[in-house]
């Protein structure tokens, strides 16, 4: 069957005449069936930690839109958690950490080999999801990157420009180190347990890349990923891996020739043109509609829609927003935005 899955394809090289097509977030907030096993969870991290609920969300999107890929319902900051941070979600607000700015919080964090025993039940949620997808729709597995999850850790919540790990960073760069180093083996180790329970591509997200600039972003946003991606492919020979270097702009450049990954993501904030002549080149490319027009629709979703595949028609393209859907989103839009894709 994986000859006929058209995600795998895309990122195999092949230029399809319809782009296949999932969603950043597509299980979530904006669907009314998600909101109702929310509250049958109790909160968002039992949610998680619910194989079966958490398969379940996956599962949604899939029935409603017939998406080419499923993407695991989990969240970047389970690893953290993993790895010994109290972790939870304050309503309206988002999530909260322990925080790691000395060397006495980076000592109580535990060994990266403890990870799994927190992380099973993710796993678990893979292998159902293995057994109940469509044959001919990809799973996808995913974690944060390690700058974007070290962001969380150091902050203990998100921030608008990262200042607190750039400031760590900067004040104690060997202590910054050792942190990112840890998140990276135990994102290796994580996403190859995904692997194992049966995703079929995997998804590096760094969100914070972007506020990376110059050689930081080569030595925390690149290389981390280049770490992953070769640990994970002499693991598992074969597997697809799509990198996501939110607001890298001119760094798309490039970016898959030095990670190894076989398919870059592109937030919205750069032209689709300037991204086929300059990133597309050197394989698959994913995005990258803006996430507003699942808000606001009309004729603008549709006619950016069809540009974007038409920028990237000559080659290998994934189609997908710039970034996640949001809670505001209109089901509707995401079905216009499907029929667009799919109708040419």
């Amino acid at each position: 069957m994986t000859e006929s899955k058209t995600i795998l394809r895309a990122l195999a090289g092949e230029t399809q005449a319809v782009p296949p097509i999932w969603m950043m977030r597509q299980a979530g907030r904006y669907l009314p069936e998600y909101k109702a096993t929310r509250a049958q969870a109790g909160d968002f991290l039992s949610l998680c930690y619910n194989p079966e609920l958490a398969c379940e969300v996956t599962l949604q999107p899939i029935r409603r839109y017939g998406f080419d890929a499923a993407i695991l319902f989990a969240d970047i900051l389970l690893v953290p958690q993993a790895l010994g941070a109290d972790l939870w979600f304050v309503t309206g607000e988002g999530p909260r950490l322990s925080t790691v700015t000395t060397q006495a919080d980076f000592d109580k964090l535990g060994p990266v080999e403890d990870i799994h025993e927190t992380l099973s039940p993710i796993y678990q949620t893979v292998r159902l999801l293995t057994k109940a997808l469509p044959r001919e729709t990809t799973l996808i597995g995913f974690a944060g990157a390690p700058w974007t999850v070290a962001t969380y850790m150091i902050a203990g919540k998100g921030t608008k420009d990262q200042g607190p790990a750039h400031a760590l960073k900067a004040g104690d760069v060997a202590l910054f180190e050792a942190l990112l180093e840890r998140i990276t083996l135990a994102t290796i180790e994580y996403l190859s347990a995904q692997i194992d329970a049966g995703a079929e591509v995997i998804k590096i997200f760094d969100s914070w890349a972007g506020s990376l600039k110059g050689t930081d972003f080569d030595r925390y946003s690149l290389e981390p990923a280049r770490q992953i991606t070769a640990a994970l492919k002499a693991r598992h020979p074969g597997i697809p891996i799509i990198g996501f270097p939110r607001e890298a702009g001119e760094k798309y450049i490039g970016f898959a020739k030095a990670t190894g990954v076989d398919c870059v993501a592109l937030d919205n904030s750069v032209a689709p043109d300037w991204a086929a002549a300059h990133v597309q080149v050197d394989g698959c490319v994913q995005g990258n509609l803006a996430s507003h027009h699942m808000v606001t629709g009309g004729q603008p979703l549709v006619d950016e829609t069809r540009a974007i595949v038409k920028a990237f028609s000559k080659g290998p393209h994934i189609f997908n927003l710039g970034h996640g859907i949001t809670p505001d989103a209109d089901p509707d839009n995401v079905q216009r935005m499907i029929d667009t894709v799919r109708e040419g």
